[in-house]
């Protein structure tokens, strides 16, 4: 007898030994398949975007040290807080004043910069180029501090070099300032008449 459906939806593969035929192997659908590649990609990103940040934080640019006054230092930002702050820099007289940004990482270098607001001193920083805002908002970031007492500062527009009073030895009181030292006296060319 004939078969009445020639097109049956019966498997197409022949019978196995037994007479009966085999399963037809499940076919994924294309959601199932999109999530998997979909997940694959986020795990590639997550991964790539770490190992950008490990290096970028493990390795420095650059590395140096700035010398000045602090003059500006808090804590800032609305999610992630960071140390941030601007140190004057010393310069010629009857120029404009150069600053230098940072950002700090580390709470006790922080404390010890807080500590010495408005005296001169000199930061030791690394540069990290290209990394979030929230690691910090400049890319120098401050890892030391220390205090420079008694180096000479330079009293902008005044024309002479007034050095800073440094701790006395043994009483911790500052020792008095030295008179202060004129600037040099240029001859002025005699009045046309």
């Amino acid at each position: 007898m004939a078969d009445p459906t020639p097109y049956s939806s019966r498997p197409s593969t022949p019978p196995g030994p037994s007479g009966a035929s085999a399963a037809p192997p499940a076919r994924r659908s294309f959601s199932s398949w999109l999530l998997k590649w979909l997940l694959i990609l986020i795990a590639i990103v997550a991964f790539g975007t770490a190992l950008y940040l490990f290096v970028a934080l493990r390795y420095s640019y650059a590395e140096g040290e700035r010398a000045g006054y602090v003059q500006k230092f808090s804590k800032k930002g609305w999610i992630c807080k960071t140390w941030e702050g601007e140190v004057a820099m010393m310069n010629l007289p009857g120029t404009m004043p150069e600053t230098f940004r940072f950002s700090v990482r580390d709470d006790e270098a922080a404390l010890r910069i807080a500590d010495t607001m408005g005296e001169r001193v000199v930061l030791t920083y690394e540069q990290h180029i290209g990394l979030p805002s929230c690691f910090g908002e400049t890319s120098y970031f401050v890892t030391s501090v220390r205090a420079k007492p008694g180096e000479p500062q330079e009293l902008p527009g005044a024309g002479q070099v007034v050095p800073t009073p440094a701790p006395a030895p043994g009483g911790g009181q500052m020792a008095p300032a030295p008179a202060p030292v004129p600037a040099p006296q240029v001859p002025q060319p005699p009045p046309i008449q």
